[in-house]
């Protein structure tokens, strides 16, 4: 009797113990709470992000759509959205170039001063546009320290189109290294390995079995790289020169236009890069929800 009240003891405290070890909730907060919560989250994004988002398209229509059009297609508005996207088509792409041999060079390999050069990339993040601007005025200037070889050899940097891309470049070159390091280092070195064991030389490697594996890394970078180098004010403005219809970009465009009247021409222009934000997130999102299975099961883990 004694023995068999021993084993049901046993057998409930087995039976207790998976009840015990039961894992408990990640938060305890009431429905009331978390609608708060969310609340407060929607206003916040309401109030910095939707009103200001509609004041810039309202007061861009605010003329009717013949005087938005008619703001778009100035001369001088024309120029600057053919600048902007010539400074993108050449920054991000070298950027791209940067960001897969930095992440490479960071995850798959060990050398010395790694952890420096990794801090390096983040650069850019801390210091000011403006004085990165500053710079590359004090090195490709007409008084700077190349300037006068530059000039000699009827080279012009800045207040012209190579300026803006070495800033530009500057101001971005982080994205897509910093999108690509983590995933490069949480994937680690065994695809690789194996591909070289099988006999693939190093750049039907990178071609065959890195690059696919980090693709929508890759892509998440371009896209913010595009974005910020559209986007940029602070660096450009130092070194273009303000030149109207020759070095101006649309951030600058947008600048000069509100110091003028009417200010419905400042805010079309103002409109047209917030379109351009808006279509990379659509295409960010549309990806995502695209090829969201792809995407997850290419992820380390999976």
């Amino acid at each position: 009797m004694a023995a068999e009240t021993d084993t049901t003891a046993v057998a409930d405290r087995g039976a207790a113990a998976p009840a015990a070890r039961r894992p408990r909730p990640v938060t305890t907060e009431t429905p009331l709470t978390r609608a708060l919560l969310l609340a407060v989250g929607l206003a916040y994004l309401a109030l910095f992000l939707f009103l200001p988002l509609a004041a810039v398209f309202t007061e861009a229509l605010r003329d009717g759509l013949d005087g938005y059009l008619a703001s778009i297609l100035e001369p001088d508005t024309l120029a600057a959205i053919r600048m902007t996207l010539l400074v993108a088509a050449l920054a991000v792409p070298c950027n791209v170039v940067f960001g897969i041999a930095a992440a490479w060079a960071v995850a798959k390999h060990e050398f010395r001063g790694r952890s420096l050069f990794v801090t390096l990339i983040d650069l850019p993040f801390s210091v000011s546009p403006v004085i990165a601007g500053l710079v590359y005025v004090l090195l490709f200037g007409s008084s700077g320290v190349l300037g006068a070889w530059l000039q000699s050899h009827g080279i012009t940097v800045i207040f012209a189109l190579p300026g803006i891309v070495l800033a530009t470049i500057f101001v971005t070159f982080p994205f897509v290294a910093r999108e690509l390091i983590p995933l490069m280092q949480e994937q680690g070195t065994g695809d690789e390995e194996a591909a070289v064991s099988l006999g693939a030389s190093g750049w039907q490697t990178f071609r065959r079995v890195t690059l696919p594996n980090v693709k929508w890394g890759l892509l998440y970078g371009v896209l913010l790289c595009n974005a910020r180098a559209m986007g940029e004010f602070g660096a450009v403005a130092v070194v273009s020169g303000r030149i109207r219809g020759e070095t101006n970009t649309m951030p600058l465009q947008v600048e000069i236009l509100s110091n003028e009247f009417p200010l419905s021409a400042a805010f079309a222009v103002a409109s047209l890069l917030a379109l351009l934000a808006l279509l990379t997130l659509a295409l960010k999102t549309f990806l995502e929800w695209r090829y969201g299975d792809e995407m997850s099961s290419s992820q380390p883990g999976h």
